[in-house]
């Protein structure tokens, strides 16, 4: 009986680590892209242990809040309103304090500058990487939220 090789989840989690680290955010990624790599980085960065690991990934991961606040701004593309359009709107994984945007990505911008900084006690570092991960999937979901288009 043959055996089929595997990767141990270290081997996975550091190919996966070095192909976000070394593929650049594509300049033509819509606002669900752009978001689906910021969830990416931020799952990836939860887990890394390494701390120039760590850097590259903040700073992906920055680069990619930073567009995302830029899309935000912006209208959306048809083919994603399209995708929003709903005749029913469910309830949002965002807080009703947050509706808008700019808030939570300026929290999470600043989280990841602050996580940048490499100046916090490792236990701070850490509870605040868990919390810039839940803040970027809040995010990620919010983004991608049905709503009623206005005729």
């Amino acid at each position: 009986m043959a055996t089929i090789p595997t990767l141990s989840f270290s081997e996975h989690h550091g190919k996966f680590t070095q192909y976000l680290i070394s593929h650049p955010l594509p300049s033509t990624a819509d606002l669900f892209e752009v978001a689906d790599f910021c969830a990416a980085f931020a799952s990836v960065l939860v887990e890394t242990h390494d701390a120039t690991e760590r850097n590259a990934l903040c700073g992906r991961l920055l680069n990619a809040l930073m567009h995302m606040e830029r899309l935000c701004t912006n209208d959306l593309p048809a083919h994603l309103i399209d995708s929003l359009s709903a005749e029913e709107i469910p309830v949002s994984t965002m807080p009703d304090c947050w509706q808008e945007t700019d808030i939570p990505v300026s929290y999470a911008i600043a989280l990841t500058q602050a996580l940048l900084g490499n100046n916090l006690p490792e236990p701070a570092a850490n509870a605040l990487t868990g919390l810039l991960h839940d803040l970027v999937y809040l995010l990620a979901d919010y983004v991608k939220e049905p709503y009623i288009p206005h005729h």
